[in-house]
């Protein structure tokens, strides 16, 4: 049996299209960890490329496929696909940020654990606003919306027809500043107990000057910071599926700022 040859210019097409899903797929804090393999990343990569590129090759226009030209249109690729991959990183940069924030308040300065994807020391708080916000990104099915995302991409945005001098990259900014007041939110229901527990201690402190309010804090911090986070889980969740939920908006109106530039 003899298999198809596949030509030189097609094989340029799917390297093309294999360039911007190989870039989110890395991008994504799912696969962007040291601890997946990178023969898993790499498979993971191209077997969608290959699963996407009959539904992808109609969308890419006809192209000069020169070496020079054919690197610059990969470069061009992998970096949108990270614009697509840092769109939804975001909102798992925020629920660490909320959750670094609560370590710090309840006495967890000290306690913190390597996390294998940013190879770095985080906040023991963080690493699990960030396990339970993957989770929850799973549990709804959102990762669909990036498939869909990488379909519509190409249907708005074909390689080599758009660039990013419009403004794409102020969105990107906006959704930024938006992240610190969504990790504000994580963190708001937690801040505010122990607000109110360190009034009530200081205010103990002033009554009983004997007690030794300073080792009492620790303890009664930790224990209501667990309480009101399994207290406030479902609203946490109902939180992050709303950022999830409106992930499929941002992906389009960031098509539309690039394809507008």
């Amino acid at each position: 049996m003899e298999l198809p040859l596949i030509s030189i210019e097609r094989f340029q097409i799917f390297l093309v299209c294999a360039a911007r899903v190989a870039a989110l797929i890395g991008s994504f804090p799912l696969f962007s960890s040291a601890q997946t393999p990178a023969r898993i990343r790499v498979g993971l990569a191209v077997t969608l490329s290959l699963l996407l590129f009959p539904v992808l090759e109609p969308y890419v226009p006809p192209q000069d496929f020169a070496p020079v030209n054919l690197a610059i249109l990969v470069a061009n690729e992998a970096l949108l696909g990270l614009m697509i991959g840092l769109t939804a990183r975001l909102i798992f940069t925020a629920a660490e940020l909320g959750g670094t924030v609560v370590g710090y308040q309840m006495g967890f300065a000290a306690a913190n654990v390597f996390d294998p994807q940013t190879q770095h020391h985080l906040a023991l708080m963080s690493q699990f606003q960030n396990v339970f916000a993957l989770l929850v990104f799973l549990a709804l099915d959102a990762h669909h919306v990036l498939l869909r995302a990488m379909v519509q991409s190409y249907q708005v945005l074909p390689p080599g027809y758009f660039d990013f001098a419009g403004g794409a990259v102020p969105f990107l900014m906006q959704l930024t500043g938006k992240m610190f007041v969504l990790g504000v939110k994580f963190s708001a229901p937690i801040l505010a107990v122990l607000l109110i527990c360190g009034f009530i201690l200081g205010i103990m402190a002033r009554i009983m000057p004997q007690l030794n309010v300073f080792m009492l804090s620790f303890p009664l911090n930790i224990g209501l910071t667990l309480l009101v986070i399994g207290l406030t889980l479902s609203m946490t969740a109902t939180l992050l599926g709303r950022e999830f939920d409106a992930l499929g908006e941002r992906f389009i109106y960031l098509f539309q700022m690039l394809a507008d530039s």
